[in-house]
């Protein structure tokens, strides 16, 4: 699908008057940080999560071979109920949010009583195609839904606590995604245009009820096209979510590629580093959050909460990430920086996040040193913070493919998606 940037005339219009009003409010808070990076801490410490990646051969591996298991149809893992499971009888309810088509019904199987995972449990429809079933368990168990107790839904199985209502949206289909391309997308910020590139998880067409996190990515034309790839190599991101949305490691979400421009050092960068100038993050921030994200969450189903809402990139883009995400932790609640030159105007940038940085001409040193003022400045390594060093990675578009099934499970864990 490709969007008519002619259509998008009126949204820019009016969007003008919007970005106006926002740089004054931007300038007038920008000075109260430290209130602001309190706030974050502050918000839910447990649920923000903050991305840096690493990852061996074996892993990707691994993850493929799960998520062979699970486009055969099956339930993944042994089905035993977690360690700490609740010991008093309560109701559960599971309400699954499909249409599965006139004459169709919803199914649920499971780790244990009253569910199996040989025989399923007829679920009631209810108005809004909510299919509801419930029973009285002590103990948490893992659940999937079928179509007509015969086809199983794709990915691995939910978690469900016992005496708690669970929300699932599944899709039965295969688990591959799908693209739009928005050409000539203006900025009135930065008075330019460029591409958006939007990768659609594979159940946003099968499944219409479901709602979606979004990932806003720099370098949009390097993540999905080795053809569009600046190196000619691409990131495959929509690979890795294919991938570890089928092998029950992340959520499904949708991902936002920015193209950059030929202007992408001044754009990525805050002011001012001694060789290289820069500058222009703060134009490109307001670019993004006046103009691009009221743009997608328009015209897409997203969810447009801070909680639900990550900020990503690679070199000068993990920059731009952590930059940004420090500054307005309102709106991204996540943030994924890979390869990040922290050694921009001597290192001054502070936010919670999630970083990396690979053992090979790297940045490896400036992310050690971020990572320490960070753990000093009150962050808990794998509460709020992952710093996580890559053996053998490089600064490159091959390495960071290697690595991004990493950062993405993190911030976007499986079953960590509220509707």
């Amino acid at each position: 699908m490709t969007f008519d940037s002619s259509s998008l005339s009126d949204f820019h219009r009016a969007n003008q008057l919007r970005s106006s009003a926002s740089h004054d409010l931007v300038r007038r808070t920008g000075s109260h940080r430290a209130p602001i990076l309190l706030s974050v801490r502050a918000m839910h410490p447990a649920r923000v999560r903050w991305f840096g990646i690493v990852t061996f051969g074996w892993a990707l591996c691994a993850l493929g071979t799960v998520a062979t298991l699970a486009a055969g149809g099956c339930a993944l893992g042994d089905g035993a109920p977690p360690a700490g499971a609740w010991t008093v009888s309560a109701t559960t309810t599971v309400r699954v949010h499909y249409d599965t088509g006139f004459g169709n019904r919803i199914a649920i199987r499971g780790s244990g009583a009253p569910l199996s995972w040989s025989t399923g449990r007829d679920a009631t429809w209810t108005s809004g195609n909510v299919w509801v079933a419930s029973w009285s368990a002590s103990a948490d168990l893992e659940v999937k839904p079928l179509i007509n107790d015969a086809q199983w839904s794709t990915g691995g199985n939910f978690r469900v606590r016992a005496g708690a209502t669970t929300d699932i949206y599944p899709f039965f289909g295969p688990s591959t995604g799908s693209f739009v391309q928005v050409p000539g997308f203006w900025s009135p910020q930065l008075g330019n245009s460029r591409t958006l590139l939007l990768y659609l998880p594979p159940s946003y067409r099968e499944n219409t009820l479901k709602r979606y996190p979004v990932l806003y990515m720099h370098d949009g034309q390097n993540l999905f096209d080795a053809a569009t790839s600046a190196f000619g190599t691409e990131w495959q991101v929509d690979e890795n979510i294919d991938g570890a949305v089928a092998g029950g490691h992340m959520d499904e979400v949708i991902v936002v590629g920015v193209y950059n421009t030929s202007n992408r050092i001044w754009e990525y960068t805050p002011c001012c580093d001694a060789t290289y100038g820069g500058g222009g993050a703060d134009t490109y921030e307001r670019f993004l959050i006046d103009t691009v994200k009221p743009f997608v969450d328009q015209n897409f189903r997203t969810l447009p909460g801070k909680d639900q809402t990550a900020i990503m990139g690679s070199s000068l883009g993990g920059l731009l990430s952590f930059y940004i995400a420090r500054r307005n932790p309102t709106v991204f609640g996540k943030a994924g920086c890979m390869s990040s030159s922290f050694w921009w105007n001597n290192q001054a940038l502070t936010v919670q996040v999630e970083h990396d940085a690979g053992t090979v001409n790297d940045g490896l040193p400036q992310t050690t040193r971020m990572d320490s003022a960070l753990l000093a400045d009150g962050y808990v390594q794998g509460v709020d913070l992952d710093f996580v060093t890559a053996q053998g990675g490089s600064h490159n578009e091959a390495s960071w493919a290697a690595r991004v099934a990493i950062p993405l499970a993190w911030l976007f864990p499986w079953q960590s998606t509220i509707n």
